[in-house]
């Protein structure tokens, strides 16, 4: 790292090159420096593009799937419970339909914020595309009804922030999420499979009135496969 006369930090590439003379004795060094801000800039603009909705600035589907693996296999040593929750915008299309997608977007950036602000710093909060969030919640308890407990109360605190009032060029605007909950202990089940229980039980909540939450049953897995 390097400063300009402004005072600006700034990366560089240093090289140092031996000077010697005829008989091999080192006489001096020269050192040739290589401003790389635009190519560290360029490199950061695309991991983003990779890993992160451009919208919200969440972690995209991808980044979510690469972190959920992990929580699997940390679930797995430690022997606790974590969760993950799928939350769907109630009637967000007739926003859209009504309003335009510029309020629509101002909307889920709200909702961001939001669901961000319910959950600890560990937790991940992604956007999968469209009005769907996931968020990943780990090392909940080593009690699956503790777990489960501590994972309804923060269900319940994204339910209540995402029915508050939204302000959306000067219009009042009020929605409500279905959110879905699947547990996870182990790496027995894969990442693909918990999230589709997590979707299972988001329907589930939509179907039963919307603006509610919803556990996955186990009893369904069969159903599932089928």
């Amino acid at each position: 790292w390097n400063r300009r006369k402004n005072g600006e930090v700034f990366p560089e590439y240093l090289s140092i090159a031996a000077v010697k003379d005829t008989k091999g004795i080192v006489t001096n060094y020269v050192a040739t420096y290589t401003d790389f801000t635009m190519d560290k800039a360029a490199g950061e603009q695309i991991k983003n593009l990779a890993f992160y909705d451009p919208l919200t600035h969440l972690p995209n589907r991808r980044l979510f799937i690469d972190r959920f693996n992990a929580a699997l296999s940390a679930s797995e040593r430690h022997r606790d419970y974590g969760a993950t929750l799928l939350i769907d915008l109630d009637r967000f299309k007739m926003l859209n339909d009504m309003h335009g997608h510029s309020c629509g977007d101002l909307l889920l950036k709200e909702v961001a914020v939001r669901i961000k602000s319910c959950v600890r710093e560990m937790d991940t909060v992604a956007r999968f595309g469209g009005d769907e969030f996931v968020v990943l919640i780990e090392a909940l308890s080593e009690d699956r009804s503790e777990a489960i407990h501590k994972v309804a109360v923060v269900a319940e605190k994204i339910r209540e922030s995402l029915t508050q009032p939204y302000k959306l060029k000067e219009r009042e605007h009020y929605s409500s999420p279905s959110i879905g909950i699947s547990l996870f202990h182990s790496s027995d089940e894969t990442v693909d499979s918990l999230i589709e229980y997590a979707d299972i039980a988001m329907y589930q909540a939509k179907s039963s009135g919307r603006n509610t939450v919803r556990f996955f049953d186990p009893n369904m897995k069969q159903l599932v496969r089928k």
